[in-house]
């Protein structure tokens, strides 16, 4: 029998990210943690002969110093939200869930997460580019956690108060924070930005028990996007991925009045719509190594390296319940990605 010890038990830090404030707040965090200084996280994090599910079971933090580049564009797998200017970036590598159909566990070799602690250099980056956009007309629009919940990880390491604090500054840019946790009350003291969007991932409960591990349940997670709304905040509410399962109708029929019976869809930002899909190559790798979920094992489909769900399927399942969705919420604000 394998003996657990607790999350971040120890902390991995390289020698050059000693002396950051983020270095510091999350030190004092764990003071019973054991500290061990590397040369590079890579030597860690990317080593050969990890077992991802093992580690997520005791997962070790590790600090770091991010090298350029700061900043990717979007994956033609999420939505482009009407402007040329979208972004990505990775102020965290991983996430303290473990859903089954997340990339990540076939994107990283490691199931433990990295902190960048030069968070300027990101933000200068970002600068930089406001400055070089395809459209300047349109603003940019930047993800901050698309290769974590960066909101999960608030009480740890207070990074989306931090980035709330630089995009209040600036123009012509937008911040989504993408996030399945219900800790809005990390941030419910920060005033509600007109650059910020707050998108919340929802499922039905019987999704969240079986595929999405140990993220809250759906009502905490309504819970929190509700006190965002009733504050003030600009709220988008993600049906993404919607996982085609045995009676996948009924269940997401009836988890949508369940939504909007809770929510004052009037207060909605917008609505975006999916299917599960992902990189084959991250695909192929979780399926060889793991069989812990039957998603690895259902009918898809290869489009330009993407798995999905085939285009007759999909597009079926998409429209009946887009036509769902508008019984409560506008049409032309919802975005379905297809």
């Amino acid at each position: 029998m394998i003996n657990f010890q607790p999350n971040f038990s120890h902390i991995y830090v390289e020698r050059d990210a000693f002396g950051f404030e983020l270095t510091d707040l999350a030190l004092s965090k764990f003071p019973r943690a054991t500290v061990i200084k590397i040369g590079h996280y890579k030597d860690v994090f990317n080593r050969p002969g990890q077992d991802f599910q093992i580690q997520k079971s005791s997962m070790k933090l590790i600090l770091a110093k991010k090298t350029e580049p700061f900043l990717y564009p979007a994956s033609d797998m999420v939505q482009e939200f009407d402007t040329p200017n979208v972004y990505y970036n990775t102020p965290i590598l991983n996430c303290l869930y473990n859903c089954d159909y997340c990339f990540l566990q076939g994107m990283y070799p490691s199931g433990n997460i990295v902190v960048f602690v030069n968070e300027k250099d990101f933000m200068d980056a970002i600068n930089i580019k406001l400055n070089e956009l395809d459209d300047p007309l349109k603003p940019m629009v930047v993800s901050i956690s698309y290769n974590t919940d960066i909101m999960a990880m608030e009480n740890i390491i207070p990074m989306t108060s931090r980035w709330i604090e630089f995009v209040d500054t600036q123009e012509n840019l937008i911040i989504e924070v993408r996030t399945k946790s219900a800790l809005f009350s990390s941030i419910n003291n920060t005033k509600p930005s007109k650059n910020v969007i707050l998108s919340w991932t929802l499922s039905p409960d019987s999704i969240c028990k079986k595929n999405e591990f140990n993220t809250p349940p759906l009502q905490r997670r309504l819970d929190a996007c509700k006190e965002a709304m009733a504050n003030g905040w600009q709220v988008r509410i993600c049906f993404d991925p919607v996982l085609l399962v045995e009676g996948w109708y009924d269940i997401y029929t009836r988890f949508f009045d369940e939504v909007f019976n809770k929510l004052d869809c009037d207060k909605l930002l917008d609505i975006t719509l999916g299917v599960f899909r992902m990189n084959k190559d991250y695909f192929n790798r979780i399926r060889k190594r793991e069989n812990r979920s039957r998603l690895f094992y259902e009918s898809y489909v290869i489009e330009k390296g993407t798995v999905i769900p085939g285009k007759k399927v999909r597009y079926n399942a998409l429209d009946q319940l887009e036509d769902k969705i508008a019984q409560f919420f506008p049409r032309d604000k919802i975005l379905v990605w297809r």
